[in-house]
């Protein structure tokens, strides 16, 4: 199960106690801000991509939406999400727990500006009903992130 993957992960750090599980769903936005008593803003979630033939994740704030025209300026190719089969395939998580720990060799991490506005915010960890509060900083290191992007509105 990807959410093993995802302690074991922060387990090497001495940080797999602070993945939370719930009784209920975490698939959504929503549902993640529900679960977690916060804003849904404050939810990292993990959008994944196609790009060249490789799978990409882009973390953002919940109330982002990706831009297109920027998307297309960042990447040079039109926005096409992986369908549920592609991301548990490419990436190693399941849609719904999809996060940037614990995936797949080769798949590449952004993290859009629309999270730098917050000191906390809280990404999945591999399951429908898991996440990890952690700084803006240690979103940074965990993530093995490539560059910081600017690909969303409607957060501003």
């Amino acid at each position: 199960m990807a959410i093993e993957k995802v302690k074991e992960y922060f387990a090497k750090y001495g940080m797999e106690d602070r993945v939370q599980e719930f009784e209920v769903s975490s698939a959504t936005v929503e549902l993640a801000a529900q679960a977690l008593g916060c804003e849904p803003c404050r939810i990292a979630k993990t959008l994944s991509f196609l790009v060249d033939g490789h799978a990409i994740l882009i973390v953002a704030a919940g109330d982002a939406k990706i831009d297109n025209p920027k998307y297309k300026a960042q990447f040079g190719t039109k926005a096409k999400m992986l369908s549920p089969d592609e991301a548990e395939t490419l990436v190693g998580h399941a849609v719904g727990g999809v996060c940037p720990f614990g995936v797949n060799e080769g798949v590449t991490v952004y993290l859009d500006e629309s999270l730098k506005r917050f000191t906390t915010v809280f990404p999945a960890c591999g399951s429908s009903n898991s996440a990890i509060e952690l700084t803006i900083e240690e979103l940074e290191k965990f993530s093995g992130f490539a560059s910081w992007i600017d690909v969303c509105k409607n957060w501003q």
